[in-house]
C-alpha cells in the first residue's frame, strides 16, 4: 500500500535575500540553542475550524510548492543540513563502501512471452535495472529494452509493462523524476521497433492486453488546469478506463468505463486466461476491499465502442475478490470473506448466486495466504506468510488437494513467474542475509524437482559471520509482536550497540525479510543491531492484524513500536541514547508520532517521505484513499483519532530534567505526488519553532530536500547511495559512532 518540493531548491540562499527577509519572525534566537535554524514566517492568524475546535496552522503558506517563500524556506533548510552531513566522517566512508557492496549484479526472474524468454538485470551499479530477452534459457541473454537510455541521470524510470498475449508488442510505462505520472509507451518486440503511440495522463494504472493484440486498457485521469509533473497537489479524481487501439491516436481511445458519481473510485481491468472476459476490480481506497464487475467480450462482436456492458457480480465494498484463473464460467478468487487470512473460491458465472459459491482453499488457522498463480493448465502454486515466513505450496486446481511444499529457507518469495499457458516456474527468494537465490521448475519432467537457476553472493561480506533472530515480545496489551533482530554473531548484549529498528504498521502491507547492503554495513562497519518490528497495521497475520492498528486502533502501531525499543533495550541489544528508528511515507508517520510520544526512548529518529498533517492530508493528490486506514477530519468522531497522534499537532518541549527531542533527519522530495513534500516542510517548521528554541534542545532537527527524486519508485541507483550515505552518517555523526574496519 505500497515509497517532492521545487524547481529553485538549488538555488544558492544570496539569491533569495528579499525572501528569507519575510521568513524572519521578530523573535530572536537564544544564545544558548546548539543550532541556528532558519527563522521562519509564521501566521498565527491562519485557524482551521473542526466540530468547532480552532486548530492553528501558521505554516499553510508551505503547502503551495511554488511559491517563492516556499522555496526559499527549502533553500534554507537544505543549506543547513547539506554542511553538516558533508562534515559526518563517516559518510564518505559510508558511500564509498556501499559503492563497493552494493556493485554486485542483480537479476529478476526470467518470465515467458510467446516464444522468448525476458528477464531484469543489472550489472551492479547501473541507475536502472535493464530488460534483456533470449529465444531460450540457453541462449545469450542480449538488451531489449534499456531505462538509462530514458534520461541523462538516470531519474526518468520504467513503470510497469505488459506484453500482448502473443509477445510480439510491449506496452511499458515511464515516469520521470519519482513522480506516479506516467506516459505509456509501446514497442514491436521484433526488432524491438519503437512506435508511435503515446498514452498520457495516467496513474494507477492498469495495462491488460486483448487477446488479439489489437489494443490495451489503461487508466487516466482528465486533464486538469495547471501543472502535472509530480509537484502539483491538486487531488487526483474521476479516473477513467479507456481501451486503446494500436497505432491509433490517444484521442480516439474508447471510454470504458467511467463513475460520475463517485469521483474517489478507481477501477483497474484485467483480460482473463482465456481471453474471453474483462474483469473490472473497483476500489474507492487502500482497505483490500472491491467490487468486482465483468464483461464477457464475446458480447461485443463489433469490438469496443464505447461504455461495456458490465455484469455487476458484486456491488459493494464488503470483501475482497482477486482473480486467479477461469475454466470457461467457473472463476476461481482469492478472498478475504469470512476469511481474515484468506481462502481460495469458486465462482460460476453462469449461476452467480453466493449460495452456490465453493470453497476450493480453506483459510488455514495461522497462515496468510499471499498470492495464488494458475500454472501448466492445472496446478496453483500459493504462497502463504507463516509467522512472516514465506512458504510456497503447490495445489490441484479441480479439486484444491495439497500435491507439495516447495522448500525454502526463513525469508521471502520476492518474485514469481508463471503462467496457465507456461509449464516452467521461476521464484525468487532473499532474506536479510542472502541477497538472491532464483529457482527454476520444469513442470513437465516427474518427480518434480526445483534447481537453483541462479544465486547472487556478495563480494566482501559473509553471510556466516551473522546471524538472524526471530522473537516475539509483549505490546503494552500483551499482544505478541514479531520481530526480526540482524547482528553479528558473539555480540555481547550490554546495551553497547547501536540500535536500528524499522517499522511501518499500516495498509494490510506485511514487512518481510528482505536484503539491504546498508543497513548491513550498519551491523558491519558500525557496529550495530538491525531490528525489524512487525507492529499491528500490516497485513502479517492477515486482515485481523491489519484493523487491529488502524482508524481507532492506530495508536497500537505506535504503542508496539515503542514496546519493540523497550524490548531491545531491555535485552541489551542497545540503549536508548544509541537507538535510530527508522521508516518511509506511513512508517514516516509512524517515527514522527512515536518521537513526539516517547522522546526519551531514541537517541536518533529518521523519518522518510512521512504523512505528518493528519487532518489536512486528504485534499493532497492521491490522499483521499488512505481514508480508509487513517480516517478523515471532516467526521467529528475521526477527527478526534487523528488530532491525538497527528505528528504535526503534537509537538511539545519534552518534560522532565534533561529530557529532548532525538536527533531528527525528515527526508523527501521535490516530486512526491503521494506524500507530498508539505507534510515534511510543516512538521520540520513546527518542530524548530517548537522545540528548536528550547534550551534543553542540543540535538539537531533536520530536513534534506531532493532534487528529481519522488516517494521512492524508481530512484536510480546514484541516488540510493547518496542517500543512505547522508543517512548513516548523520546517524553516526549524532550518536557518536565510530567506524569499525
Amino acid at each position: 500500500m505500497f515509497y517532492r518540493i521545487q524547481k529553485a531548491i538549488s538555488k544558492p540562499l544570496f539569491h533569495s535575500l528579499r525572501l528569507i527577509l519575510l521568513l524572519r519572525s521578530s523573535r530572536k534566537l537564544t544564545s544558548k540553542m546548539s543550532f541556528q535554524y532558519p527563522q521562519t514566517y509564521r501566521d498565527d492568524a491562519v485557524m482551521d475550524v473542526y466540530h468547532g475546535e480552532k486548530v492553528p496552522d501558521p505554516y499553510s503558506w508551505l503547502e503551495d510548492p511554488d511559491s517563492e517563500k516556499t522555496q526559499a524556506f527549502v533553500s534554507a533548510q537544505n543549506q543547513l543540513t547539506s554542511p553538516y552531513l558533508e562534515c559526518c566522517e563517516v559518510r564518505d566512508l559510508f558511500k564509498e563502501r556501499m559503492t563497493e557492496l552494493y556493485d554486485y549484479p542483480k537479476y529478476s526472474c526470467p518470465f515467458k512471452r510467446g516464444n522468448r524468454y525476458f528477464h531484469f538485470y543489472n550489472t551492479g551499479l547501473q541507475n536502472q535495472s535493464v530488460m534483456y530477452v533470449q529465444e531460450s534459457l540457453d541462449d545469450e541473454p542480449t538488451v531489449f529494452l534499456d531505462p538509462n537510455t530514458f534520461s541523462d541521470d538516470g531519474t526518468v524510470a520504467l513503470r510497469g509493462y505488459a506484453f500482448s498475449e502473443d509477445g510480439e508488442y510491449l506496452a511499458y510505462g515511464t515516469s520521470a523524476s519519482g513522480s506516479d505520472w506516467v506516459e505509456i509507451r509501446f514497442l514491436q518486440v521484433e526488432g524491438a521497433k519503437t512506435l508511435d503511440d503515446r498514452l498520457e495522463r495516467v496513474k494507477f494504472s492498469c495495462m491488460s492486453w486483448t487477446h488479439d493484440g489489437k489494443g490495451l486498457f489503461y487508466n487516466s485521469y482528465p486533464e486538469q488546469k495547471g501543472k502535472s509533473d509530480g509537484t502539483e497537489t491538486s487531488s487526483n479524481l474521476h479516473q477513467k478506463l479507456n481501451f486503446h487501439i494500436l497505432g491509433t491516436p490517444q484521442s480516439e481511445d474508447v471510454l470504458c468505463a467511467e463513475f460520475p458519481d463517485h469521483p474517489k473510485w478507481m477501477g483497474g481491468a484485467e483480460v482473463s486466461d482465456d481471453g474471453r472476459y474483462l474483469l473490472l476490480s473497483i476500489r474507492e481506497g487502500c482497505d483490500p476491499v472491491n467490487r468486482l464487475w465483468y464483461c464477457d467480450l464475446k458480447t461485443t462482436p463489433e469490438g469496443i465502442t464505447g461504455l461495456l456492458p458490465w455484469v455487476k457480480l458484486i456491488d459493494n465494498f464488503d470483501a475482497e475478490y482477486e482473480y486467479v484463473t477461469n475454466e470457461g464460467t467457473l472463476f476461481t478468487f482469492k478472498t478475504n470473506l469470512d476469511a481474515p487470512r484468506y481462502r481460495l473460491i469458486n465462482i460460476d458465472f453462469a449461476s452467480p448466486a453466493q449460495s452456490n459459491w465453493k470453497e476450493l482453499i480453506p483459510q488455514h488457522d495461522k497462515d496468510v495466504i499471499v498470492f495464488a498463480t494458475c500454472t501448466f493448465s492445472s496446478y496453483l502454486f500459493v504462497c502463504f506468510l507463516h509467522d512472516v515466513k514465506n512458504v510456497l505450496k503447490m495445489y490441484r486446481l479441480s479439486s484444491g488437494e495439497e500435491l507439495r511444499t516447495f522448500p525454502l529457507d526463513v525469508g521471502s518469495v520476492v518474485g514469481f513467474t508463471g503462467r496457465k499457458r507456461d509449464s516452467e516456474i521461476f521464484y525468487y527468494f532473499t532474506s536479510f542475509l542472502s541477497p538472491a537465490i532464483i529457482y527454476h521448475c520444469d513442470l513437465t519432467k516427474e518427480p518434480l524437482q526445483p534447481h537453483i537457476f541462479r544465486e547472487v553472493t556478495v563480494k566482501g561480506f559473509s553471510p556466516s559471520d551473522y546471524q538472524t533472530t526471530q522473537v516475539f515480545y509483549p505490546s503494552k496489551d500483551g499482544t505478541e509482536i514479531p520481530m526480526f533482530i540482524v547482528h553479528k554473531k558473539g555480540i555481547k548484549l550490554d546495551g553497547s550497540h547501536p540500535g536500528f529498528l524499522y517499522g511501518y504498521g499500516g495498509f494490510n502491507i506485511s514487512i518481510t525479510p528482505s536484503y539491504s547492503v546498508s543497513r548491513l554495513i550498519f551491523v558491519r562497519h558500525l557496529g550495530g543491531v538491525l531490528a525489524v518490528a512487525n507492529i499491528r497495521g500490516g497485513g502479517e497475520y492477515g486482515e485481523t492484524w491489519h484493523k487491529a492498528g488502524m482508524l481507532a486502533n492506530k495508536q497500537n502501531c505506535f504503542t508496539d513500536f515503542q514496546c519493540a525499543a523497550e524490548y531491545l533495550v531491555k535485552e541489551g541489544y542497545t540503549s536508548s541514547s544509541k537507538l535510530t528508528i527508522n521508516g518511509g511515507s506511513n512508517g514516516g508517520l509512524l517515527v514522527a508520532a512515536c518521537v513526539n510520544q516517547r522522546p526519551e526512548l531514541f537517541g536518533c529518529a529518521v523519518a522518510q517521505v512521512g504523512v505528518m498533517d493528519m487532518l489536512k492530508f486528504h485534499k493532497f493528490t492521491i490522499g483521499h484513499a488512505w481514508t480508509t486506514d487513517f480516517g478523515c477530519s471532516e467526521d467529528k468522531v475521526q477527527f478526534d483519532w487523528l488530532i491525538k497522534y497527528s505528528p504535526l499537532h503534537n509537538i511539545r518541549i519534552p518534560e522532565g530534567n534533561g529530557v529532548q527531542y532525538p536527533a531528527v533527519l525528515l527526508l523527501t522530495g521535490d516530486h512526491d505526488d503521494r506524500v507530498v513534500p508539505l507534510h515534511s516542510l510543516k512538521y520540520i517548521a513546527t518542530l524548530q519553532h517548537i522545540v528548536g528554541r528550547s534550551s534543553k534542545q542540543k540535538n539537531p532537527l533536520f530536513i534534506l530536500v531532493d532534487t528529481k527524486s519522488g516517494h521512492g519508485a524508481g530512484k536510480p541507483t546514484s541516488k540510493v547511495i547518496q542517500e543512505v550515505a547522508d543517512t548513516y552518517a548523520f546517524i553516526a555523526r549524532c550518536l557518536n559512532i565510530s567506524w569499525v574496519k
